[in-house]
């Protein structure tokens, strides 16, 4: 599905309600994913043409912009690459400026965790601009109305997933819950990050404390492996 195109007239707020999504999402995020966050912003409020949804920037002038060297330029623009918040659409050889255009959508995925946090004005703003592709006024949404206090006590991820939310729900709320079981068979959980940039914090964050509550509510010698979805 075709992206939104935030131009005409509304486009204004439509782009603040974006800056306003990364925003809280690095601020949740914190570590090295906070300052990535940070620096697409700085690319977006000082750079970005909406009109022809796109960014066209040389990394010297990127350098300057965040204040280090062109080298973590290069490394920085792979990462937000990586992680589909940035789509290439001319690469800068032969003297031309690489061009980019800003991945609306993915933006939307990955920041979706944090739109409560705004408030439900801006959570159903968003959940209205950005609805999945083949989503429709009357299409069917599964609830599940299992409590919160009552989880499946027969599956091994469910009973660590309620020891991490008892620890910190927000932080469950944000990087747990999204996780999909891809299998939970003695000895082994297998989990998939809804992105590459979700499992790149996961590892680097929260792998510790997931392992810790596994041993807890499982005993030793379970194993816990981590894949993202493409």
């Amino acid at each position: 599905m075709q992206q939104p195109r935030l131009t005409g007239p509304g486009a204004g707020s439509d782009r603040y309600d974006v800056l306003t999504a990364l925003s809280v999402a690095a601020l949740g995020a914190g570590g090295h994913q906070q300052v990535l966050l940070l620096r697409l912003m700085a690319l977006i409020t000082a750079r970005y043409n909406w009109a022809q949804d796109e960014l066209s920037l040389g990394q010297k002038d990127m350098a300057l912009m965040w204040s280090v060297d062109e080298r973590t330029v290069k490394r920085e623009i792979r990462r937000l690459l990586d992680a589909h918040l940035l789509i290439l659409l001319r690469p800068g050889v032969k003297g031309r400026v690489a061009v980019y255009r800003l991945n609306l959508r993915k933006v939307a995925e990955l920041t979706e965790a944090w739109w409560p946090r705004v408030g439900p004005d801006f959570e159903a703003r968003m959940a209205g601009r950005y609805a999945p592709e083949g989503a429709s006024e009357d299409r069917v949404v599964r609830l599940d109305f299992t409590p919160r206090d009552q989880p499946d006590l027969s599956s091994p991820w469910q009973r660590v997933l309620t020891r991490l939310r008892e620890a910190d729900p927000a932080r469950a709320g944000a990087w747990f819950d999204p996780l999909v079981v891809l299998s939970e068979t003695a000895p082994e959980i297998s989990l998939q990050a809804p992105s590459r940039f979700a499992l790149r914090y996961i590892e680097t964050h929260l792998l510790s404390q997931m392992k810790i509550a596994m041993r807890q509510e499982l005993g030793p010698g379970w194993r816990l492996t981590l894949t993202g979805r493409q």
